[in-house]
């Protein structure tokens, strides 16, 4: 893949992961109820569940790619329009509320536990990776060489801001709170302008 697209994605993943879900709520109410450390203990469980998702999903669309290797194009359109989708969403979604999630118990094994589950019950790695992914994949390269090159970069990118989320909750929750809407609209920016930069990079 070019390196132009290859940061189109990375910008895209970092903006996924900024955007307030499931995740980031019981990381902030583990962080501010127990400290940091439960904080990024709970990162150690959702980011162990993208494990196993992103193996399926790579090895799922290395099968598809292959079949539907005259489609590319297409596929790769539909990537920019699920960008764009994206996009709008983060610009309309309600301000996140980091509190709504409860914190476990303190026992190290409930908070990873907990963590692993509510990842591995969010749909949104698997669905942007379906549904994103195959736009990036030169097709005359290695399939799944580049599909877990993306998945590595994907969960890398997750794994710290989920963290930065952790150690910046007990500290700044008030200020958190505060910035939601801009969150919002800087993860809605800059999905759309990446999907803006991934149909102008296309070859004539």
């Amino acid at each position: 893949m070019s390196m132009n697209l290859y940061l189109a994605f990375v910008a895209a993943s970092l903006a996924l992961a900024l955007m307030p879900g499931p995740n980031v709520a019981l990381i902030v109410s583990n962080s501010v109820a127990y400290g940091p450390r439960s904080g990024l203990l709970t990162v150690a469980g959702t980011s162990s569940a993208m494990i196993p998702q992103l193996t399926i999903v790579t090895l799922g669309l290395a099968g598809v790619l292959e079949f539907m290797s005259h489609w590319f194009e297409v596929l790769r359109w539909i990537g920019v329009a699920y960008l764009i989708y994206l996009g709008i969403e983060a610009l309309r979604a309600p301000v996140a509320d980091l509190g709504a999630a409860k914190p476990e118990p303190k026992s190290p094994c409930a908070i990873y536990a907990k963590g692993l589950f509510v990842s591995l019950t969010n749909p949104k790695t698997l669905l942007f990776f379906g549904a994103f992914l195959p736009q990036f994949v030169d097709p005359k390269g290695n399939a799944v060489a580049q599909l877990a090159l993306l998945s590595a970069t994907f969960l890398t990118v997750c794994t710290m801001v989920d963290a930065a989320w952790a150690m910046a909750a007990g500290r700044a929750r008030p200020l958190l709170a505060r910035a939601g809407r801009w969150t919002n609209r800087v993860t809605g920016g800059v999905l759309i302008t990446a999907a803006a930069a991934l149909a102008l990079s296309r070859k004539p």
